[in-house]
């Protein structure tokens, strides 16, 4: 097999890991958004810690910390997006919202774009502002007809957007920054765990089960990150942005066919528009990268 074929199949393997993840959480809803968030910030660690112990590049983490002013403030901001995203996630499957939380990733491509429009002035094709109006319309009909704004899902969609925007003006590799960013987020994830061990009562160490299921919140949050930057290296960047639909693609799935969440006659209308946004905006991208 070819780089190319390798790196798509690392791709597809950590989209699945992703657009299952809404299984895991479900099998620890007896456990509290925050104190499981705090799990996966510790265990998220630990593992990118070994990792890069293993690949000699624990300096590259003290300068991005300690020594670079601003990787430091960069990677603050990011940590603190990071962990929105992660506990609206966690919230939305525990309060069965799966629906809503695909919803958000699948309008976060065309959310970058606002950034772009937003903060970087990038001009915008006609194709590129279909994609958003019909996007911005589906929203909109949602909100309308459901009488609330899919809160969860624009949190979701605009904080890993902006965590994305973030990311790439760091100038570390990905498996630094995110290590830095869990690293920052050590301090509060104990604060956390040591309030639920003398408060409400700590749900690690009460029984086996739940104990493994919270330490393989590390390795479940680590293992496609690595697989998809390893991917995304051997792939054209049309073909990994079409690859990381399958992600909201199956977490849609976990939410209509195993969690059996019901959806209204809004969500039948609203994301058809969405997906037609998102086949635009991925035509024209793939058109323009072989033209170029």
């Amino acid at each position: 097999m070819t780089q190319v074929t390798y790196g798509i199949f690392a791709i597809i393997l950590a989209c699945i890991i992703w657009g299952f993840a809404p299984v895991y959480y479900k099998l620890l809803v007896h456990v509290p958004p925050v104190e499981l968030l705090a799990h996966r910030t510790l265990w998220s660690f630990l593992f990118f810690f070994a990792v890069l112990l293993l690949i000699g590049k624990v300096k590259d983490l003290w300068d991005a910390v300690f020594i670079s002013k601003e990787s430091r403030k960069k990677v603050a901001i990011s940590a603190l997006l990071i962990a929105v995203n992660w506990f609206f996630f966690i919230f939305a499957i525990q309060s069965n919202n799966a629906t809503e939380a695909s919803l958000g990733y699948f309008i976060m491509p065309l959310v970058t774009v606002v950034w772009g429009l937003i903060l970087f002035k990038e001009a915008l094709s006609k194709a590129q502002w279909t994609s958003v109006m019909l996007a911005a319309m589906a929203v909109l009909l949602l909100t309308i007809g459901l009488s609330s704004a899919p809160w969860i899902a624009l949190i979701l969609a605009f904080s890993f957007s902006y965590y994305a925007v973030l990311k790439k003006k760091l100038k570390i590799s990905p498996m630094v920054s995110v290590t830095a960013e869990v690293f920052i987020l050590i301090p509060p994830a104990v604060i956390l765990m040591i309030y639920f061990n003398q408060g409400p009562g700590s749900s690690f160490g009460k029984d086996l089960y739940t104990s493994f299921l919270l330490a393989l919140s590390g390795p479940l949050t680590a293992a496609p990150l690595i697989l998809f930057t390893y991917g995304a290296l051997r792939v054209s960047l049309s073909t990994a942005g079409i690859l990381q639909y399958l992600n909201p693609s199956l977490q849609f799935f976990c939410a209509a066919y195993i969690f059996m969440e019901p959806l209204s006659n809004w969500h039948m209308i609203a994301f058809p528009m969405i997906w037609l946004a998102l086949f635009i905006y991925s035509f024209v991208g793939i058109k323009k990268s072989h033209t170029v």
